[in-house]
């Protein structure tokens, strides 16, 4: 790689712009229904607890979910923490994985069936086993591990013309899942009639 073609950045530029389309691409996709039944079990268990699991990149997105969340006066827990309480009859589980076949969030949701608490998914595939297991999914499409190519497709794909997404192994649902989720709480947001100032009282202080 010449010094020119590292300026250019164009791999950067043509990655940025493939993730971008893709993720307005896969908003506009949402099934309204699936999003709306999400939301008002949400407020449902405003007075409960809220549990969140996911591994991996999808388990930071859905930390910075579980943050907004709390900002928000929700009773909210990353599973896995050691402050994390017990679960409920009642309580809501939100387990996020792009294939649908993690197996601690597999393990974790059947856990949380037993106990009764409601189990949302958020996957690309509804059949998944977790899809499966789950009270509720929301699709949030997006390549995930489970459609990495085989080596075998290649020379097919070339000669098909078929192109492999610039972004690798499962960051496409992530990066979708992180903007649905943001932007799932601005709708929260306007419904509890909650301001970026109630948001801050919440923030931490000690940092």
């Amino acid at each position: 790689m010449g010094f020119a073609e590292l300026k250019s950045l164009k791999w950067l530029k043509a990655a940025a712009e493939e993730i971008i389309s893709g993720i307005k691409n896969c908003i506009e996709e949402l099934n309204p229904k699936e999003v709306e039944r999400f939301i008002q079990l949400l407020l449902a268990a405003k007075d409960k607890k809220i549990f969140v699991v996911g591994m991996g990149r999808s388990g930071f997105v859905g930390r910075a979910f579980a943050l907004r969340l709390m900002n928000l006066g929700f009773n909210v827990y990353f599973l896995g923490e050691t402050i994390t309480p017990a679960a409920e009859k009642g309580d809501l589980l939100i387990a996020i994985s792009g294939t649908g076949s993690t197996k601690m969030v597999l393990t974790a949701s059947m856990a949380a069936k037993e106990i009764g608490a409601t189990v949302v998914a958020i996957t690309s595939f509804p059949e998944s086993p977790l899809g499966q297991i789950a009270d509720l999914v929301v699709t949030v499409k997006g390549r995930t591990k489970a459609g990495w190519p085989k080596e075998e497709d290649y020379l097919a794909r070339q000669l098909m013309g078929e192109k492999e997404p610039l972004s690798p192994l499962g960051s496409i649902f992530e990066n979708n899942c992180m903007v649905f989720l943001d932007g799932l709480i601005v709708e929260l947001m306007h419904r509890l009639g909650s301001t970026e100032e109630d948001l801050r009282r919440r923030h931490a202080t000690i940092e």
